[in-house]
């Protein structure tokens, strides 16, 4: 393998004779020659050591430092490719690497790999990991040297490490080395090459692992949870709860065997501490996080770690009631704390006992744990003017204020306050500082002198749930120690790995990296660095209580019925395995039967992508590819329950009209079922084989079947007669169905009249139909092609062939038309009495252009309208159907007037309302939900949704309206509600006025004073509405904002007036509505923000935090305002172009966690 520095890694294939080579590509600053004072020689390896092997940030224990030296002599004599002379270092063979002028670029290359003569002698497990200098220096002047380190884990695969451009070849030959001494590094066509190996410990198995093909079950006996987008927070949580063994006892003994839902959380998080405890892979969460009630969003939201595991144990110990583990929450998480108020001079105490299930500790400016509860229980004094009152007796009293622990839990959460709010920055921010803990700790100094201490309140670690980042973003995992006693373990999602003590503890306590390498000077300075990682919570269990704590859970433990289910469903996935395996060995057939094509109510004999509980389906089967037809039709008839000797299959092709019928019968049972498919006319592109069953009704002597056609005889040749088979179809005029029949066999030299008795007869309607009454026949040539048939035609006349389908229809006798059976009455014959609806089709032709253009549409109600509690519901249309004829349907399905129906596309990606749909009275509903004829426009709206709305007036009428969005501030600007307002689009803004009142349900203008409107553009104040302004003229693209004019505003002139905005830090990040506000002249700005308080109806501490400024177009930074200057002085006015701006947080953008965490 090739790989450059660690910032830039590539892999590519090197051109030698091994397969790979590591390629490392130093630093440029590496191959500079060394110009320090003091260098030590080249031959001073122990020196050089220091140089070359660096103390590694994992800080490994060495097992062995090996030097040697390869003179390389003759150097551009040398070969493409040559290796060093093999030494040992830790039990193992090594040897240097030379590629003399370079692999493959114009510097040598040289590496480290193991001196194995034999590749298959190298164990398959084998790994070795190495820090490893490569010093390349002077014959002759030992002062001159270059040098690169590197470390790497040496395993079978990974045979070989080192540098591609070790040194330029032109500085090697052609160069002074240092200064003006005039040797080059290889002199006399000869250098030295000195590998300084230093073999460590590799005490976790996968230090410097590259996880390919790491096996967590099989390296520690554990299995890590999948991250489903962001959840790693959930996944190290889980695993926490899931090796605290106790909890995983009590959350098996919830009762869950009544309510195996996927909604209850109890019987997920069952389902997921086994599947943890017997799965040999990482196991999802997705059944969990969908019991809580999340979706895809909640899943790439990173939530706060604390409440979920509050709500989440909560959530626990509800279902633990009335159970037999009803108790063990409490007394396994829950200590109790007390608070207390206590006089100093007099015998009296206020205290009040509270349950805790977890502690949050502080860790801005404190060293460690023991620190940090010192600070948790620091006493309060209340003295002077701050004396507790100690009631009527005692009266204002010194006393100290504090709180105390009286018991702590078997198992103990620390949540370490890693994420504060900064008031300087007005904003969350993420504690890096230094936070030590221990392995073990005493807690008994935290406890109140009379609490129980009869056995020692003394915490081991268990767990450190870390977070990896910053505010913003990061990653979250675990180490925690399964056992009483061994290792602690790393679960980093799906990923676990053994983990050492420092790895556990320092690697986590936050705080600066130390510095592994010094400056090369005194006046160099380096800046610290801090550690984004570190622990956020902290996982004690109470060393007396460490076995049942941790006591072991056997499977047995496990719900049986859990048990059972899981084992179900593992043989489920273990039998598709085997079937997804197996499926080249199998061909699916698909079977029309008598009665899935009765129970069809579409064109062609069936619909062979119908879903398979449908009655209308075909039967489906899967067949070894090698089994014999006879087999097959032993298969269908069996669940046809029938003899397989009256059971005929006919191939079903493919015509070029795209139709799919019947072609002829399978007479020869004896090939193969690929061997069929294969032979098949029509069906070589097929992977299945689709066959009618056809049924005998008549059997000879021998039980054998009697065909009407295809008759095999004594000989056993197949004999074709003149007769053909025929499908029936039967469309219900009155019922507006239709479905099939059956099947008939008639001679092609039959006239079609001649089929009205059979067709009478297999409908039980007699030997003939009543008078006055006809069939109307045609031939369902396609879909989209419906042919009425002559009745004085013969069948050979009218082209009929075998699998061909007529459709039938009983109408009223028509004698001037008699000749075509497929003319009927139409609408121009009904009388004035007979209204003909749209959407009723007299005839089978029109019914079948119906089928051709069907459309499911789903239909909600648009969120906005006042009606928002209707039910959404799904409707059958024609992609013809109009805008009116939608109206109707939808009115008649609602009981509301088809004219007060507006409707709305849905976007393709949310789902959500898009824009109104126009009204064009001939827009068809294909036109509707694909807009802008098909364009890229038109894929983005769903092509079978819409919203509706229910007006309070038609439609027409609505077009005389225009539709204004006012935001109506009723407090201040703190409290903002939007309504769509509709007025007449000859109106003014007085009369959007009364419209908003009547909407808004507010007082008018007689009652409670002007209301203002006014126009704002990206958070900045535009204009105000006069009365009389046009409707028409309101800008759509703008904000329209109304309010109640303050008192003191009313009657003022526009000279008194300045424009406010609100920002953030820098006055081009504005926020929230802006406003008008009136300045008095000779006013302190003191005052001047006791009226902007009222103004703007922000209180308490959220109006303590705004700073204010006055910003000017072309002026950068803003001007802010101190409380003793005067905003406005009498006949100094201020400038026009000046704005008082608001600086605060923009507290309507999303918070850190997202939102609010829930479990539903």
């Amino acid at each position: 393998m090739m790989i450059d520095p660690p910032d830039d890694m590539v892999v590519e294939p090197a051109q030698n004779d091994r397969d790979q080579v590591a390629i490392i590509e130093p630093d440029p600053l590496d191959n500079e020659p060394e110009i320090l004072e003091n260098v030590p020689l080249a031959t001073d390896f122990e020196a050089i050591k220091e140089i070359v092997l660096p103390t590694l940030p994992e800080e490994p224990k060495i097992l062995e430092d090996v030097v040697n030296t390869w003179k390389v002599e003759n150097w551009k004599n040398l070969g493409k490719k040559e290796h060093g002379p093999t030494f040992e270092a830790g039990g193992y063979p090594w040897r240097i690497l030379l590629f003399p002028f370079g692999n493959n670029v114009d510097q040598s290359s040289i590496y480290l790999e193991h001196g194995f003569e034999d590749l298959s002698s190298v164990p398959d497990n084998w790994s070795c990991c190495v820090q490893f200098g490569l010093v390349m220096w002077n014959i002759h002047d030992p002062s001159l040297f270059a040098h690169h380190t590197a470390h790497h884990r040496f395993t079978k695969e990974e045979s070989d490490w080192g540098f591609t451009r070790f040194l330029e070849l032109r500085r090697m030959f052609n160069q002074s080395w240092v200064g003006n001494t005039g040797r080059p590094l290889v002199e006399e066509d000869s250098c030295n090459i000195t590998a300084y190996v230093r073999v460590v410990e590799d005490e976790t198995g996968v230090l410097w692992h590259n996880f390919n093909n790491y096996d967590s079950k099989k390296e520690t006996g554990f299995v890590g949870l999948k991250n489903q987008g962001a959840t790693c927070y959930l996944n190290s949580l889980l695993q926490s709860l899931y090796f605290t063994n106790a909890f995983r006892k009590a959350v098996y003994q919830i009762p869950t065997a009544e309510d195996e839902s996927v909604m209850n959380s109890a019987y997920t998080l069952q389902r997921l501490f086994y599947q943890l405890q017997i799965s040999n892979s990482a196991v999802g969460t997705n059944e969990l996080t969908r019991s809580f009630g999340w979706d895809t969003r909640h899943v790439f939201e990173q939530q706060d770690v604390q409440e979920l595991s509050r709500k989440l144990i909560e959530r626990m110990e509800e279902k633990m009631k009335g159970t037999a583990a009803e108790d063990s929450l409490p007394k396994m998480l829950s200590g109790k704390v007390k608070t207390y108020v206590s006089c100093i001079n007099v015998d009296y105490e206020s205290s009040r006992l509270e349950d805790f299930w977890d502690i949050q500790l502080n860790v801005r400016g404190i060293p460690n744990l023991q620190e940090s509860f010192k600070d948790y229980i620091q006493q309060e004094t209340l003295d002077g003017e701050n004396k507790y009152w100690a009631g009527d007796e005692h009266k204002l009293q010194d006393a100290r204020k504090g709180v105390i622990f009286t018991s702590f839990p078997e198992v103990l959460h620390l949540h370490l306050k890693r994420f504060e709010y900064d008031i300087q920055r007005d904003t969350m921010m993420k504690i890096n500082d230094r936070f030590e803990f221990p392995d073990t700790v005493d807690l008994a100094p935290y406890l109140e002198k009379d609490a129980d201490k009869s056995e020692p309140w003394i915490y081991r670690l268990h767990g450190v749930l870390v977070h990896s980042g910053d505010l913003n973003a990061g990653h979250y995992y675990a180490f925690l120690k399964p056992n009483k006693d061994g290792w602690f373990y790393k679960f980093d999602d799906d990923k676990v790995t053994k983990a050492t003590m420092r790895e556990t503890l320092e690697e986590n306590f936050g705080g600066e990296y130390k510095s592994l390498t010094p400056p090369r000077s005194a006046f160099q300075k380096r800046a610290p660095i801090m550690r984004q990682m570190n622990a956020y919570m902290l996982v004690y269990i109470r060393e007396s209580r460490l076995d049942q704590v941790l006591t072991p859970v056997d499977k047995e433990e496990c719900p049986a019925h859990l048990q059972k289910r899981l084992d179900e469903e593992a043989a489920a996935r273990e039998a598709k395995r085997k079937e997804r395996e197996e499926q080249h060995l199998f061909l699916p057939i698909k079977v029309i039967t008598e009665e899935t094509f009765k129970n069809h109510p579409g064109t062609d004999l069936t619909n062979f992508d119908a879903a398979v509980e449908e009655a209308a389906a075909p039967k489906q089967y899967k067949m070894r590819k090698q089994a014999s037809m006879e087999e097959a039709v032993r298969t269908i008839a069996l669940e046809l329950k029938q003899n397989p000797k009256r059971i005929r299959l006919w191939i079903m092709v493919n015509r070029q009209n795209k139709t799919t019928r019947p072609d002829q019968p399978i007479m020869d049972l004896r090939p193969t079922v690929e061997e069929t498919l294969a032979r098949a006319v029509g069906t070589s592109r097929d992977s299945v084989l689709r066959v009618w069953a056809e049924v005998a009704d008549e059997v000879d002597a021998q039980g054998n079947a009697i065909w009407p056609t295809y008759q095999n005889n004594a000989n056993g040749v197949v004999v074709k007669n003149d007769l053909i088979l025929i499908f029936l179809k039967h469309f219900d005029a009155e019922q507006q169905k239709l479905h099939g029949i059956g099947h008939i066999y008639v001679s092609k030299e039959k006239k079609i009249e001649e089929l009205v008795p059979v067709i009478a007869k297999k409908m039980g309607w007699g030997d003939k139909l009543p008078s006055g009454e006809q069939l109307a026949m045609w031939e369902e040539i396609k879909p989209s092609m419906i042919e009425a048939l002559k009745a004085k035609q013969t069948l050979k006349a009218a082209e009929l062939q075998d699998g061909d389908i007529i459709c039938f229809q009983r109408v009223a006798e028509r004698k001037l038309s008699g000749e075509v059976l497929g003319k009927i009455p139409r609408l121009g014959d009904r009388t004035p009495d007979e209204p003909k609806r749209w959407d009723h089709f007299d005839d089978a032709k029109a019914f079948y252009e119906f089928l051709c253009y069907k459309k499911q549409i789903r239909l909600d109600v648009h969120p906005r309208c006042e009606r928002n509690d209707i039910p959404g519901f799904t409707l059958t249309l024609s992609s013809r159907a109009t805008y009116d004829q939608l109206a109707e349907r939808v009115g008649e399905h609602l009981g509301v007037e088809p004219t007060h129906l507006r409707f709305f596309t849905a976007n393709a990606a949310t789902g959500a309302p898009k824009g109104a749909v126009r009204r064009i009275p001939n827009a068809t509903l294909a036109q509707i939900l694909n807009p802008q004829n098909y364009t890229q426009q038109s894929l983005q709206t769903k092509a079978n949704h819409l919203f509706f709305e229910v007006l309070d007036m038609s439609l027409a009428e609505l077009d005389t309206k225009k539709n204004v969005k006012v935001t109506w501030l009723s407090e201040g600007i703190t409290k903002e509600e939007t309504f769509d307002v509709l007025v007449s689009k000859q109106g003014h803004v007085e009369d959007l006025i009364l419209s908003l009142v009547k909407k808004a349900q507010i007082k008018d203008e007689n009652e409670a004073g002007r209301i203002r409107i006014y126009e704002i553009h990206n958070h900045k104040f535009f204009r105000e509405l006069p009365p009389n302004y046009p409707v028409l003229s309101i800008n759509d693209y703008v904000d329209v904002i109304a309010e109640r004019v303050p008192e003191d505003e009313v009657d003022a002139p526009d000279s008194d007036f300045i424009k406010v905005i609100h920002f953030q830090n820098d006055p081009s990040r504005v926020h929230g509505i802006p406003f008008k506000f009136r300045l008095q002249n000779g006013e302190v700005f003191s005052d001047t923000k006791k009226r902007l308080e009222k103004r703007t109806g922000i209180k308490g501490k959220a109006f303590e935090k705004i700073k204010f400024a006055l910003l000017r177009r072309y002026q950068k930074p803003p001007a802010y305002i101190n409380d003793d200057d005067v905003l406005q002085e009498e006949g100094n006015p201020l400038e026009e172009d000046i704005t008082l701006g608001l600086d605060h947080m923009d507290r309507t953008r999303v918070a850190r966690n997202g939102a609010e965490m829930f479990l539903k």
